[in-house]
């Protein structure tokens, strides 16, 4: 294996599949069936996921709800999605655990740095909810904050395009992929990879991010083996 410790970012629509909104329960069962598989190879699983296919406060916002309370509501929906993959990844076995940036002491634990890492190092899955427990901040910039707490070596984003492109793909049929961006490139060129937070966080910390489809089944362990999946920004600039 290239990495023995990483975070997976995981998008709220990923749980929902096909559906409009909410959670597919074979779409998390299968989620959960390619994380088991990592964890079994001896590789130190922490996870954020989102929280859109229930809430996002950004819409919200913009429809008039105050910003901050949207966003709160937000971290409440991404404790109901971590939930949901714990009790999937329990089913079949994986010992997890759920920690979350706002106090739910009756359902998870309070985000304890040392306590994730020392769960990390006893085999436990570690699932971070409720974002960073802040206003104004994405998950994206959760993910990125404590892929550099626990000392993460890279974190996966796994989307539902195949990688970071030039253009919009569905748009612009001559649109190319990049197989490796620098964080320089995606900054400066605004492409959306992650918020600008969150690739700060990563250019400042060294943690390469690598963007590929969540729906390949065993994209994950490919990524992980460091096979070429997908973009990988934090190298030097190199299109498909």
């Amino acid at each position: 294996m290239k990495y023995k410790r990483v975070l997976l970012k995981l998008s709220g629509e990923a749980l929902m599949g096909d559906l409009g909104y909410g959670i597919d329960p074979q779409v998390v069962a299968e989620i959960a069936d390619e994380i088991s598989e990592v964890v079994k190879m001896g590789v130190a699983m922490a996870i954020v996921v989102g929280g859109g296919n229930i809430f996002r406060g950004v819409k919200a916002a913009a429809a008039g709800m105050d910003r901050a309370t949207a966003d709160y509501i937000g971290m409440i929906a991404t404790v109901m999605n971590a939930m949901t993959l714990q009790d999937a990844l329990e089913q079949i076995g994986i010992p997890t655990r759920v920690q979350t940036a706002i106090a739910m002491q009756e359902v998870a634990e309070p985000y304890i740095r040392r306590r994730a890492i020392r769960h990390l190092e006893k085999g436990r899955v570690v699932i971070f909810g409720a974002g960073s427990g802040n206003p104004f901040f994405t998950t994206d910039t959760t993910a990125a904050l404590r892929a550099a707490e626990i000392d993460a070596e890279v974190i996966f984003k796994a989307t539902k395009v195949d990688g970071v492109y030039d253009s919009d793909p569905h748009q612009n049929k001559n649109a190319r992929r990049y197989n490796s961006l620098t964080y320089g490139h995606v900054l400066t060129h605004d492409l959306r990879v992650m918020d600008q937070t969150a690739i700060a966080l990563c250019k400042e910390n060294n943690i390469p991010i690598v963007v590929f489809d969540l729906s390949v089944r065993g994209n994950i362990i490919r990524a992980i083996s460091g096979e070429s999946v997908g973009t990988i920004v934090g190298g030097f600039c190199e299109v498909n």
